[in-house]
């Protein structure tokens, strides 16, 4: 007999839930907006910053889209589901290959890497215009 506590009956969702796409989404946003607010101080470097929230565009837009034309194609006899709750979806188990891990865990592994760098990059340009104020 194993001391391993097996928790049954959790439900196990193949999908992530929409809210973790809007936090994503607002990462996204928050690193295109740092980097517009707080390294734009000279003249060759819209261009660079234009191109890059160009890309940052695309990579919300195509998912976005992708998933809209999904839902919209979906087939006649799959049944609907009802719309969860985060709080079951967190708690619940995210399937992942073969296997599954928890929801919780799955959201920080799908938000750490966007806020590490919207967040870095954020008290990179802070430490930037400081020591910008600072120079003669």
């Amino acid at each position: 007999m194993t001391k391993e506590i097996v928790l049954h009956n959790r439900p196990v969702f193949e999908q992530i839930h929409p809210s973790i796409y809007g936090a994503a989404v607002g990462l996204v946003a928050w690193f295109a907006a740092a980097a517009w607010i707080l390294f734009d101080r000279q003249d060759d470097i819209g261009l660079l910053l234009a191109i890059i929230s160009v890309l940052l565009l695309v990579a919300v837009l195509l998912p976005w889209s992708l998933s809209l034309i999904w839902k919209r194609h979906a087939k006649p006899h799959q049944p609907h589901r009802d719309e969860t709750s985060f709080h079951d979806w967190r708690i619940g188990d995210f399937a992942v290959w073969d296997s599954k891990i928890h929801g919780t865990q799955a959201a920080i592994d799908m938000l750490l890497p966007l806020a590490a760098v919207a967040f870095g990059l954020t008290a990179i340009g802070i430490v930037f215009l400081i020591i910008a104020r600072a120079a003669p």
